[in-house]
């Protein structure tokens, strides 16, 4: 809807206006009334109306003063429609002067208001439309120009083009804004306008996808950046299921100034990020202390340890930590890719290591986030190191257990071929290269035994099977099975069985006679 205001001083043309005439039906909608010019102003600077129906004659403020301050005033005046009583030629040529769209005698005809309606709404629409336009061409060459600026693009030429295109001059003071939130393609104009002649504002998205502005930060505007900058993080945490980080640079003056400003904020941006904090933060001054590789080595081992183990929440905070060890201490990002290789190449053995595929896992990561040649800040290389991290400790998570199924399935056929020889748990695990524990609790897990418990029950079967079908002594039938010491194995049968190995021997051969008689 269009907005409309009344203007007039007496109370019942305002009246007639506002209920006489369907507004709607015309795409309009009354936003205000006046009853004298400076009201009126007041009201069209506050509701930016696109259309103003005025008399001339009013206290004040008449209505062609009225529109003469307007047009001077206001970088996109309404349209006016000039009403009076008298039939003047030289009022009607003093409003055309002042450009109105209509100029219209008391008491309009109906017909005449609905003609004029139906014409002003076509034209305004247009002209939205074509200033709609107009400043979508003029965002897209704004936004080709920042880029090739920050991206470090020189030349006599872009510079002039810059200056022309960005209103800049030599000693505009600039400051840039950057925006890492979901919710950053919410419109940002009402924001802006709040707080900022809409020439100040440069909007702009940087070779990561995030959405930047540069702010003419003039002396007048003194303070308003850090009000905006606090109201901007309101409105977009307010609107985002996301945690919302706004990175402000410091002060620069003129299109020199542009690419040491961008990158400011973007330093900011990295290294907040990589502490893992969001909020609204300012540019303090570029890190000036040593690097500590020991530190940084101990990052590394922190991160690599916590994929071995697969903790999914331990890994996620130690990536935080990983990433902002280097944002703190380490200008160059090319020296933290050099880590970066060092983890690649560690998580990639140990896949190896237990039979799996590394180029499978880097291929994976490599779809999802590119190369990590291609990382080009610190936001970037952490979702690399992200995935990289949980992709693999995925990985090694399932092979570990393939590999303990298959070794498991392997120890127990080896306890059942072998349990006749000395077999200790701890021999086992150091057969099979696991841990003593950890073998006991998958023996336990996978046969629903302990391991003593299994051995036992396999010695004592094939001794019973031994008393009853060989003349064995009983003291070789315990060697046999794996008991060098005679009174364990007794101790050990009668405790499965219930009876000593003699009276079980002899159980057993007065039932094979019995069969034998039988037969």
């Amino acid at each position: 809807m269009l907005n409309v205001l009344l203007v007039d001083d007496e109370p019942w043309i305002l009246e007639g206006l506002r209920t006489m005439i369907a507004w709607d039906k015309y795409g309009f909608r009354i936003c205000g009334e006046a009853l004298n010019g400076t009201e009126a102003l007041r009201l069209i600077q506050d509701h930016h109306p696109e259309l103003v129906i005025t008399d001339i004659h009013m206290p004040n403020l008449n209505g062609l003063e009225l529109i003469e301050q307007c047009n001077r005033l206001l970088p996109r005046p309404p349209k006016f429609v000039v009403l009076s009583g008298y039939d003047d030629f030289d009022y009607a040529r003093a409003a055309m002067r002042q450009r109105v769209a209509e100029y219209l005698l008391k008491p309009v005809d109906d017909e005449d208001i609905d003609a004029l309606l139906v014409k002003l709404s076509t034209s305004i629409h247009n002209e939205l439309a074509s200033e709609q336009a107009r400043r979508q061409q003029q965002q897209f060459v704004v936004n080709n120009i920042i880029k090739r600026l920050i991206q470090g693009e020189t030349g006599e030429r872009l510079w002039q083009q810059a200056a022309s295109t960005m209103q800049l001059r030599e000693d505009s003071e600039l400051q840039c804004i950057l925006i890492e939130a979901a919710a950053a393609s919410e419109d940002l104009s009402s924001w802006a306008a709040a707080f900022f002649p809409a020439e100040a504002v440069h909007a702009f998205l940087d070779p990561s996808g995030r959405t930047g502005l540069f702010v003419q930060a003039n002396r007048s505007l003194d303070g308003r950046v850090g009000e905006a900058g606090a109201e901007l993080h309101r409105r977009l945490s307010a609107s985002s299921e996301e945690p919302v980080m706004i990175a402000v640079s410091g002060t620069g003056r003129g299109i020199a100034s542009i690419r040491e400003l961008y990158r400011q904020a973007a330093e900011v941006a990295r290294a907040k990020r990589g502490q893992g904090r969001t909020g609204l933060f300012y540019f303090c001054g570029d890190y000036k202390g040593q690097v500590n590789y020991e530190a940084l080595k101990a990052k590394l081992d922190q991160l690599f340890a916590a994929v071995l183990a697969g903790d999914e929440t331990n890994i996620g905070a130690s990536v935080k930590e990983f990433i902002a060890s280097f944002v703190c201490r380490v200008p160059d990002i090319e020296a933290a890719k050099a880590y970066v290789v060092n983890l690649e190449w560690l998580i990639c053995e140990r896949i190896a290591e237990l039979g799996g595929d590394p180029n499978t896992l880097m291929g994976t990561v490599q779809e999802k986030c590119g190369l990590l040649g291609e990382q080009a800040d610190y936001c970037r290389l952490e979702r690399y190191v992200e995935q990289l991290c949980a992709r693999g400790a995925l990985r090694i998570s399932e092979l570990k257990r393939e590999n303990e199924s298959n070794t498991i399935f392997h120890v127990i056929q080896y306890v059942d071929r072998e349990f006749r020889s000395r077999l200790q748990l701890q021999e086992l695990a150091r057969q099979f290269h696991m841990n003593a524990t950890y073998l006991g609790q998958l023996f336990k897990k996978n046969t629903g035994q302990s391991f003593n418990a299994y051995l036992n029950e396999k010695r004592i079967e094939e001794a019973k099977r031994l008393l009853k079908r060989t003349q064995l002594k009983i003291s070789d039938v315990a060697v046999q099975v794996g008991y060098p010491n005679t009174d364990y194995f007794i101790n050990k049968f009668k405790q499965s069985t219930g009876m000593l190995p003699s009276a079980y021997k002899q159980a057993a051969g007065i039932k094979a006679a019995w069969n034998q008689e039988e037969l």
